[in-house]
C-alpha cells in the first residue's frame, strides 16, 4: 500500500492535537488543537486547492516569464502560470517525500531536487513537522549537493482558520513596514512605506470586503520571530509565526475557496485567506532580493509554526 500521507497526534492537558502532512508536496493538509481547525484543510489523496498547505522551493511566488540568468548564463525555468506567464510556487508541488524519522507527534521528510532545465542544481529538502502543546512547528533544511553555489528561497502556503468562524468574521493583522507595487504580472516593481495606505494592516482590518495578494516586507521581529495573526470576535487567535530567515509574507484573499465543514458546520465555495511566510519576495532570481547562495556541501535552515492563542 502506498502511503499517502502522515497523520500526528498529540495529547495535551485541554484535549488533543493533530496534523496531517502530504507527502506529495510535502505540505501542510489539516492542523486542529483541540478540535479547533488552525488552516483549512482538503480532503485526504485529493489536490491541494489553490496550494493549501504547499512548499514553496527552490523559490515561491513568481519568476517573471520563468527566466532569470547566472553569471551571464540564461536559464528558463517551466511556464506553470499561464495567463501571466510566470514560472510559479518552485519546483516540488508534485514531488514525493520520503519519511526519514516519524513518531506519534513528530515526523522527519526530504526529497531530492535534480538538475534540471532551469535550475541546473542538486539541492535536498528536509522538513520537520512537530506538534507542539498550542499547534506546529515546521523546520526546513536545505542541503547543496551540487559541485557550485545553488540559489534559493522558500516559502509556504497556508490558509488560516479559526475553527468555523468564516473568513469574513475575522480580523487579520500584519505587523509589516513595506509592501510591494506589482505590475500585470504580479511581478515586483517598487518597495514603499505602508503608513497611510489602505494595505497597512499592523493594527488588524476585518477580512470581510477586503480584497488582497500583496506581498509585504521590512517585518516586524521581537525575540528572532514576525508575527502575524487572524482574530475572532470570542477572543481565540490563530497565529503564524516564522524566524528571521523569513523576511517577507504574502497576504492573499482567496474569493471562491472549497471550504471543508468543521464540527457539524457544513463547507462550500467561500473566501478564504491565505498568509504566507516567505524568506524572498516575487521574482527574487532576477532582482536578488532574499536570494540565498548555498556553498557546496553546506546547509541553511529556517523554521515557522501556527499556534492557538485564547486571549
Amino acid at each position: 500500500m502506498i502511503v499517502q500521507e502522515i497523520q500526528l497526534w498529540l495529547r495535551t492537558s485541554t484535549g488533543e492535537n493533530r496534523a496531517a502532512v502530504n507527502l506529495r508536496g510535502g505540505g501542510l493538509r489539516a492542523l486542529t488543537v483541540d478540535g479547533v481547525d488552525l488552516v483549512e484543510p482538503y480532503p485526504a489523496g485529493e489536490q491541494p486547492p489553490y496550494c493549501a498547505g504547499a512548499v514553496l522551493f527552490p523559490w515561491p511566488n513568481r519568476v517573471r516569464d520563468g527566466r532569470w540568468s547566472q553569471r551571464g548564463i540564461e536559464h528558463q525555468l517551466p511556464v506553470n502560470e499561464p495567463v501571466l506567464g510566470n514560472a510559479a510556487h518552485g519546483l516540488i508541488t508534485e514531488a514525493t517525500f520520503i519519511v526519514d524519522a516519524v513518531t506519534a507527534h513528530e515526523v522527519t521528510i526530504r526529497t531530492a531536487l535534480l538538475p534540471q532545465p532551469g535550475y541546473p542544481f542538486a539541492v535536498e529538502l528536509s522538513l520537520t513537522y512537530e506538534l507542539t502543546r498550542n499547534g506546529l512547528e515546521v523546520r526546513h533544511r536545505v542541503a547543496n549537493a551540487s559541485g557550485w553555489l545553488a540559489p534559493v528561497c522558500m516559502g509556504v502556503h497556508p490558509y488560516l482558520r479559526v475553527g468555523a468562524t468564516p473568513t469574513d468574521d475575522l480580523t487579520v493583522r500584519i505587523d509589516a513596514g513595506t509592501y510591494f507595487v506589482v505590475d500585470d504580472q504580479l511581478i515586483p516593481v517598487a518597495e514603499r512605506r505602508i503608513a497611510g495606505t489602505d494595505l497597512d494592516l499592523r493594527d488588524g482590518r476585518p477580512v470581510t470586503g477586503t480584497v488582497l495578494n500583496h506581498c509585504y516586507g521590512d517585518v516586524h521581529v521581537v525575540d528572532g520571530r514576525s508575527r502575524y495573526r487572524l482574530e475572532a470576535s470570542d477572543g481565540r487567535v490563530v497565529q503564524l509565526w516564522a524566524d528571521e530567515s523569513f523576511g517577507y509574507v504574502q497576504v492573499y484573499v482567496c474569493p471562491d475557496f472549497p471550504r471543508a465543514g468543521s464540527a457539524g458546520h457544513a463547507g462550500g465555495i467561500g473566501r478564504a485567506i491565505a498568509i504566507e511566510p516567505m524568506t524572498a519576495p516575487p521574482d527574487a532570481f532576477n532582482s536578488g532580493l532574499g536570494l540565498r547562495w548555498i556553498a557546496s556541501g553546506d546547509t541553511w535552515t529556517a523554521s515557522w509554526g501556527i499556534g492557538l492563542v485564547t486571549t
